[in-house]
């Protein structure tokens, strides 16, 4: 049975690793992380933050197969993109891993995989084409949510931060959830460049729903750390990516 993901968090949200701690049980666990190239590797050495998400899965017979992808950003402003292929194909069926550096190796490494052939579909690589899934529900709690977006607006430094209309649109906010989408929290003083982004839901009294998405970062001249709150999350990622190629 194919089970295909648009998203799905790989990494347990309430221990968030560093890009480098998250890169290295990465390449810890892969049998064949040797042969990555080694330009590949110190570009990742300088990594800012990171996300990892299931791309993939297929179940048949007993045997699995599911492909991950992990994407980091880079202190130049671009995203490197490892891909990690699980299986329990082996004679032990003990769960196996492999790293490949983009998708076109993945398939391959999945082609060769010995599921049954009743399955005529893994003859060839197991493409799985994702289209936009609805956005989960949100879990909201009743907490001073208009408080909280006054605070969350009012801390912003970006100028093409949500402007007044939103702002009155928030005061009727009657519940609200804060998720992490990107990164790990910055931590003050922490030597380096950390970025994080946050979604801030809100539910609104006639049942609309609003949300702000959060950068923390601390790519300033002086190293200080800053907020930025942006409408979307397309912009918010933006945002990021500049951010880092300005500094680097």
């Amino acid at each position: 049975m194919s089970v295909p993901y648009e998203t799905a968090a790989y990494e347990p949200a309430e221990s968030p690793e560093s890009p480098e701690e998250h890169l290295a049980r990465l390449l810890g666990r892969a049998l064949n992380s040797f042969e990555l190239p080694d330009d590949t590797i110190r570009r990742l050495d300088h990594a800012l933050a990171h996300a990892s998400s299931l791309h993939s899965a297929h179940h048949s017979a007993g045997l699995h197969r599911e492909t991950y992808r992990h994407t980091w950003l880079l202190a130049d402003g671009s995203a490197l993109t490892l891909w990690e292929l699980v299986h329990n194909t082996a004679p032990d069926g003990e769960p196996q891993h492999e790293v490949y550096v983009d998708e076109e190796e993945v398939r391959t490494a999945t082609s060769r995989l010995p599921f049954p052939p009743d399955t005529p579909e893994f003859d060839l690589p197991v493409v799985v084409t994702l289209s936009p899934a609805p956005a989960p529900r949100h879990v909201y709690v009743p907490d001073d949510s208009a408080d909280h977006a006054r605070r969350l607006l009012r801390r912003a430094e970006n100028p093409d931060r949500p402007g007044a209309e939103t702002a009155a649109l928030l005061r009727n906010a009657s519940a609200h959830q804060i998720t992490q989408a990107f990164g790990r929290p910055c931590r003050a003083g922490r030597i380096g460049l950390c970025f994080a982004l946050y979604e801030h839901a809100f539910l609104l009294h006639d049942g609309q729903e609003i949300s702000l998405w959060e950068v923390e970062h601390t790519a300033t001249p002086d190293g200080r750390h800053m907020c930025e709150v942006y409408p979307s999350e397309a912009a918010a990622r933006e945002a990021m990516e500049r951010r880092a190629a300005q500094v680097s």
